[in-house]
């Protein structure tokens, strides 16, 4: 199965609070397809997510049965103390905890984290998560100091990897366990409800800067409730637990043991579930100015993809409906340029050609039928929409104007070829043609999402473009194990030590921009997509380290580390730059970086090894290169 598509659709649903019918239905389809297909790594990757989705919504009766069978892959596949492994025992024993097998997930956590903590690094973010499990089930069973101790521990990998504290949800939601294991906490000690309000206000800071509406926020909200309550403050307490209640029941449905029981506290302090705010719409508790202001009116947290989706469906089908011969051939949905299709967009992202806008495709034929009546009937609908504006031509930057704009209406293959200079993607017997393509120009070509396309020409030419060869991948894969050597292995410690800063500084650019690619190439384009442009590729690292299963996920954390101590490497002598501490020594900074560097080489070898690309344990990834390249059929890409 092809698990970033699986990925994504699973995403867009719950993204779209399509509601929990809709994703049990696209979950049990996406199992039944694994299964037919014998998929075993897929049909792992759907309980997994199963797993959750049976937890947040209460279905516990089938937990133990999906459990199982997860348990049962992961020694099929020979992966039970992978990091896939660690992974697959804390998703089980988190939904076993909640449906009420205290015993059976106290034993799988504890094999978690003994596999995890022999396998991952000590500032890895799945040991929190573990860490932070664990205190669920230590409350639970009414061992609330225990429960803290995890909470604390969790809190300080955290803390100790973040790269931006002060938008760090994770950090946010653990200091909202952390408050609630305090109130739950029977030693009664002095201050404990003190520092829970502490850490609500610092959690619901976080969750206010980033503008997100989830179940993080939701646990924050009843938290604030509980608090509120505690001191006597009902009025508030029934003001946080409705807003709470209004997100709930969108993420998961009145069925669910999350909605009931924030019900139940909703009604203890007077509160009426049945006149729900706005989850959008309802101001945060907590309040924190933004240095960039939106329209009167617009919901800060909604992404471009979802104010597109949400344009559609508001005005797409009244649209489709004056062409009815073609409707049904119409593709509609955001992809290309622009930081929304990315998914990266936020408030400093909206001051060029932001808007509620689409993307609808046309076959060839179709487009000189209908293509310039449904580009007026598209320039006619409103340009307001949920307090954003869709600028005019005028408006725009001069790079989405006339022949280069980026939404309306558009031919299939000349979409594409606006983008990437082809109207489908290159055959794969002609490989020089995929090495022409920047990673960066595919990327625009396959991110975003389609909403409709029920003739499907759309979505196979753009499923082409990540259909990467295996022969250029491994092609790119081997020049950035060269360029890491080259740059980061080889020059950035020559450099330092030669006293050249600046070829330094450029040495460690061309390592961080060849390891970020490299982690993509490996974990392949098909599922995973492409690394995007510069200003997004360390944004697109994160989130791919973060998924399920994914290559390499440590190299991020090690480029931000070499990253943050660039200038004291570099240039250890300018009073622009002056290096406290454990840096002062000149020598120090330049010493850790080649460090890191060493470290990150480590865990590609390792990586390699494990999937059996390589049979060598040398670290200098120059040497590596062969044995990436033996899998090459076409001679001449090899040592490019």
């Amino acid at each position: 199965m092809d698990v970033a598509a699986f990925l994504a659709r699973l995403d867009a649903i719950l993204g779209a609070q399509e509601g929990p019918e809709r994703a049990a239905s696209f979950l049990d389809d996406a199992l039944a397809t694994a299964r037919a297909e014998s998929d075993r790594g897929g049909e792992l990757t759907v309980l997994n997510e199963l797993l959750g989705f049976l937890r947040v919504t209460g279905r516990h009766g089938e937990t133990a049965g999906v459990a199982d069978r997860a348990l049962e892959l992961l020694d099929e596949l020979g992966a039970a103390g992978s990091e896939a492994g660690v992974t697959t025992r804390i998703n089980a024993a988190t939904a076993l905890r909640a449906a009420g097998d205290p015993v059976r997930a106290r034993e799988l956590y504890g094999l978690a984290l003994a596999d995890a903590e022999r396998t991952l690094p000590p500032l890895d973010r799945r040991l929190a998560a573990l860490h932070n499990n664990l205190a669920l089930l230590f409350s639970d069973l009414g061992d609330h100091d225990r429960a803290r101790e995890e909470l604390t521990e969790a809190l300080a990998i955290l803390r100790g990897g973040s790269t931006d504290r002060d938008r760090d949800t994770e950090i946010a939601s653990t200091l909202v366990n952390l408050a609630l294991a305090r109130f739950a906490s029977a030693s009664g000690e002095a201050g404990e409800d003190a520092l829970a309000r502490a850490e609500l206000a610092e959690a619901l800071e976080v969750f206010d800067r980033v503008g997100a509406v989830d179940p993080h926020l939701a646990s924050a909200l009843a938290a604030l409730g509980q608090a509120e309550a505690r001191a006597g403050r009902t009025r508030e307490a029934a003001a946080a637990y409705a807003r709470a209640l209004a997100i709930v029941e969108v993420c998961f449905g009145r069925d669910s043991d999350a909605y009931r029981v924030t019900a139940q506290n909703l009604a203890a302090v007077g509160g009426d579930a049945e006149a729900l705010p706005s989850p959008a719409s309802t101001p945060s508790p907590v309040s924190t100015p933004s240095p960039v202001s939106t329209p009167s009116g617009a919901p800060s947290s909604m992404s471009g993809l979802d104010l597109s989706r949400a344009y559609w469906e508001a005005y797409g089908p009244d649209l489709l409906a004056r062409f009815p011969d073609q409707a049904p051939r119409i593709a509609v949905g955001l992809v290309g340029h622009g930081s929304e299709c990315y998914g990266f967009d936020d408030g400093l992202s909206r001051d060029h050609d932001f808007g509620p806008e689409l993307c609808l495709w046309l076959t060839a034929e179709d487009h000189d039928a209908i293509g310039a009546d449904l580009q007026a009937a598209y320039d006619a609908l409103p340009r307001e929409f949920l307090g954003f504006t869709r600028p005019s031509d005028d408006e725009r930057t001069p790079r989405s104007r006339g022949a280069n704009r980026r939404r309306g209406v558009f031919e299939i293959g000349a979409f594409f070829e606006s983008i990437t200079g082809y109207r489908e993607a290159p055959p794969a017997e002609r490989p020089h043609e995929w090495l022409m393509l920047p990673e960066a120009t595919l990327a625009a070509a396959t991110n975003g999402a389609v909403f409709r396309d029920q003739l499907g020409v759309l979505s196979a030419t753009r499923q082409g473009f990540k259909q990467m060869p295996d022969d250029v991948r491994l092609a790119l894969v081997s020049r950035r194990l060269g360029m890491i050597a080259q740059a980061g292995q080889y020059n950035v410690p020559r450099m330092i030590e030669r006293g050249d800063g600046g070829a330094a500084w450029l040495a460690i650019a061309e390592t961080a921009s060849a390891a970020a690619s490299l982690v993509f190439l490996v974990n392949h384009p098909a599922r995973v997509g492409y690394l995007p442009y510069y200003k997004w590729q360390m944004a697109a690292l994160r989130r791919l380290s973060g998924r399920l299963i994914a290559r390499l996920p440590g190299v991020v954390d090690t480029l931000e580390d070499i990253l943050r101590l660039a200038s004291a490497a570099c240039f250890p002598t300018s009073s622009a730059f002056p290096t406290p501490g454990a840096l002062a020594e000149p020598a120090a900074a330049g010493e850790l970086v080649a460090g890191l560097i060493e470290d990150l080489a480590a865990q590609v070898v390792a990586d390699f090894r494990a999937r059996r690309w390589t049979t060598s344990d040398e670290t200098f990834l120059e040497w590596q290169r062969p044995h990436v390249e033996a899998a090459i059929t076409t001679e001449w890409l090899r040592s490019l």
